[in-house]
This record gives C-alpha cells, structure tokens and sequence, in this order.
C-alpha cells in the first residue's frame, strides 16, 4: 500500500490531497456504454490520472482502459466509446493510492473466472493488501498489477463457493480496508460498502436500467432518478429477475469520511442525504463564528474554498469577493517543470485581483492546509498584491495524520499540522492570523452537536488519528472478529 505521493511531490502545485476514485455501473439500458461515458465525466474530478470502462454485449465482454481524462479517450467520436456495445456497462476513473500509474492498474479489472466473467471496479483502499497479496503469491498467485482491486478478483477466484455473489462476499470478508465497490458480470450487477461505509455509493434507475456510482451529480447528468445511498455493509445485486438486498458483514458504526464534504465531493453532489454545497457553506459560517476578525472582504482560495468562503462572509457580514483568479486550463503535467517553473509554482494556477486587494484587510478561507507550501506561496502572493493584511481560516480541523482508506495524502510526517502548532503554521505561511475550524464546529456544521470521541459518526482520522479500520498492513496484526462468518445468500 502507497500512501506517499513520490514523484509527484516533485511539482509545487501538488500540495494537496488528491482524489480517490469515481465508480459508474448501469444495468439494463441500451445505451449503457455511452451513458457510462457521461457518469464518468461527471465523476472526473475524483481521479484524472486514467478511465476504463468495461461492457457486456450479451456474447462477450468488451473493455476499453487508458491513461488520461475521461474526454480525451472516450470524446463523441472516440473509436474507444464506439466499441463500447451492450446493455451492461461499468466505468471507473483513476487517481492511484495503492499501486502506482500505469496502464496495467487501469479499473475496471477483467478476468475470465470458472463460473463466467467478472469486473470489478473499487473506490477505496485495503489496509490488508500486501499480507493478502504474500499469501496469495505464495500458493501460487500471478499478479498482473499492483493494484488492491486485483487482490480481491484473486480472493473471488479460489473461493469454494459456487455463486458469484457468495464467492465475493467471501472474499471480502477476508479483506481489511475502505471500499466501495461495483461488480459486473454476464447476468448480474453488484454493488457493495464496507460495513463502515467510508466512501459513498448511490443507486439511481433510468428507463428501467438500474445504476450504482459514487455521487448523485453522475445520476444528474443523464437525467437519472436517485433512489438511495448504498447502506454500509449492504450488499445489493441487479439481474434479470430484479434488486436483492443482502448484508453479510457483521453491522458497524457508520463512519463515512467527513473530507467528502470538505473537499472531494462535487458541491452539487448529494452523499448521505446532506448537500455538498451547503455542508460547506455551513462549515464556513461556523468557522465565522469560531474565528471571527475585523477584514475588510472575504476571498475563497479556488476553488474548493468557494463555498465556505461565501459561507464565512454571510456569517459575518463582509462581502464576498473574488481576489485570486483561477487559471482552469492548467494540467498536472501539461510541461516538464524547469526550475524557473517551479520557482513560478502557484501563480500557474492563481493570479491575484490586484484591484479588489490592494490595501485591504483580507480574510482568506481554503479547506485545507496540507504540506503548507501553496498556503504560504497564496499569502505571499496576496501580500505582494498590495493587501494590507491577510488573515487564513481553513474549514478543516488540522490534518495531523494520513488517510489509509483509499485518498493519496502524503506521509504523516511531511503534514505540516503533524509538525507544528497553530502559531508555528501561522509562522510559516506569513499570515497575521491563522485558524482552523473546530472538530465540533465541523460536526456542527454536518448537523450534530458536537463530536463524541468515544463514537465519531464520522471517519476524521485524517484530524484526529482515530483510525475505524485496522491498519493491518502497518501493524501486522488483524482483528479476526471485525466480519461475521459468510451468511447464506441465495
């Protein structure tokens, strides 16, 4: 399992938690492949570094995966999306956790199993990968990637149950991690949570055919109904003779990861029957009221700080204003950095509005402060616009410690808020002041009262080091007892 970013740390602009993966299934619709097509464009923003898409024409399996956005290889005229036949489709776009990016650790996974054809898509991150992957190596595995998906398709194939479905609920009852997870085979559509239900899944229908995705906005772009989120734990299968509902997993307290609503999810997605854009908004306004100081405007850093920033300025009372431009035609690699690039670093993506922050008391509001090199590029550049002061209010708690459930964030011990306090961070970026948002002014702002340590309903272990599922790649222990014994399923 990687959770360090590597080479890509290389480039100033990555400071940043990255996007874990965006999953689209549909089952039952002439035009699966293309709808499949649009899910993904709507799901980009949760992974940019590669898309596949696998489809069943009712002979044989068709799969089509490749490096690079979701328009680039499957645009209207695309000889990729046109080879995309059948009624059963299942997508998946990309940003690696485990397994690096190549063209062999492209989801969805195909393989040919005794009973049939299997793919498999997955968002998330299993903790148990590499003793999994030891294990099986030894017994005679041949591994064709590095990706934890692969090790669940190995887990499926030697398992001694007879049914697809029985044969995946037993393997992933041998499995430690986060996932949502969308299987497709010649009859049947599976969609399945970890019993924490840490990464989100939605079920829609349209025309009839049924869909599983990662958020509601892939279901808005085709003119799906959203029916319900996936239950934590739940296991729903699709075929010919309708939807069955099953739960496997012995139960859990849900722990559905709170950056979704800070930072990864589109703000028009709804996840868990909360609005993206409005928890955000609401984050903002409690980070007002927590952290309130005498400004002159409020400015997001874009574009992830936009709505709490304009959720900051209600609150308070100061107008909303767009002091940094951002530049949205600038890719990752889209040129090899020299060193007077790299020097440029965050005025690629931002430009000041040097008109609006000339002499003025700015409050800027982003969602989260990572390594800190970008925060402190952003204040020294608003400083150089001519603002007279510059006051940073992040709508996170600090991030102090690493997600092993499937976001690449860097390692623990290069977040910044991991070696420095508050003031230490405010010393570092150049800010005048500098505060975060509360862990119970965030549970707040998600609609409790407050958090209660003893049980989250929330995973914030990025914040607080409360880690739901084990670790066991890192600590070589498991807890046995975490899953029930395989239930009968029909």
């Amino acid at each position: 399992m990687t959770t360090g970013l590597a080479a890509k740390d290389e480039f100033p602009l990555d400071d940043a938690f990255h996007e874990e993966c965006g999953v689209f299934g549909i089952f039952g619709h002439a035009d699966a492949g293309a709808l499949t097509v649009l899910g993904l464009h709507a799901l980009q923003h949760r992974g940019q570094e590669a898309a596949g898409i696998v489809t069943y024409d009712g002979i044989q399996f068709i799969a089509e995966r490749h490096m690079g956005l979701v328009g680039d290889n499957f645009g209207e005229k695309s000889v990729h999306a046109q080879k995309l036949k059948g009624s059963f489709a299942l997508g998946h776009n990309r940003y690696s956790t485990t397994g690096g990016a190549t063209v062999r650790n492209i989801q969805p996974m195909y393989a040919d199993l005794s009973g049939g054809g299997i793919a498999i898509a997955h968002n998330g991150n299993l903790t148990n990968t590499r003793t999994l992957r030891s294990q099986l190596v030894r017994d005679g595995a041949i591994f064709h990637s590095t990706s934890d998906t692969e090790t669940i398709i190995h887990l499926v194939a030697r398992s001694s149950y007879g049914p697809i479905v029985d044969k995946l609920i037993d393997a992933l009852k041998q499995v430690d991690g986060a996932y949502s997870l969308v299987a497709l085979t010649s009859k049947k559509l599976i969609g399945v949570r970890d019993p924490w239900g840490v990464r989100p899944l939605v079920m829609g229908r349209l025309d009839g055919a049924v869909i599983f995705t990662s958020e509601t906005c892939a279901l808005d772009i085709i003119g799906a109904e959203f029916v319900r989120d996936v239950e934590p734990g739940e296991m729903v299968v699709i075929d010919k003779d309708g939807i069955k509902s099953y739960r496997p997993f012995a139960a859990q307290t849900s722990r559905f990861c709170v950056f979704e609503y800070i930072y990864f999810a589109r703000p028009d997605s709804t996840v868990e029957g909360l609005n993206v854009y409005e928890a955000r908004k609401r984050i903002g306004a409690e980070l007002a009221h927590e952290a309130p100081v005498d400004a002159d405007m409020v400015i997001p850093v874009p574009d992830s700080g936009v709505p709490a920033a304009l959720g900051y300025a209600s609150a308070s009372g100061l107008p909303f204003e767009l002091g940094i431009i951002r530049n949205h035609y600038v890719g990752r690699t889209f040129i090899e950095p020299s060193d007077r690039i790299r020097h440029l670093g965050v005025r690629l993506k931002h430009n000041p509005n040097r008109e609006k922050l000339k002499g003025k008391r700015v409050i800027l509001v982003d969602d989260s402060i990572v390594r800190g090199t970008t925060s402190k590029k952003i204040v020294q550049m608003v400083r150089d616009a001519g603002a007279k002061e510059v006051h940073f209010r992040i709508a996170s708690p600090p991030t102090t410690n690493s997600c092993f459930y499937g976001v690449d964030t860097p390692n623990t011990e290069e977040l910044l808020a991991h070696r420095m306090d508050v003031e230490e961070m405010r010393q570092y970026i150049d800010a005048d002041t500098l505060s975060f948002i509360s862990m119970d002014g965030l549970y707040r702002a998600m609609g409790e009262a407050k958090r209660d340590p003893s049980a989250p309903h929330f995973c914030d272990a990025c914040f607080s080091g409360a880690y739901p599922i084990d670790l066991t790649d890192l600590t070589g222990g498991r807890n046995d007892g975490q899953l029930s014994l395989l239930a009968e399923v029909a």
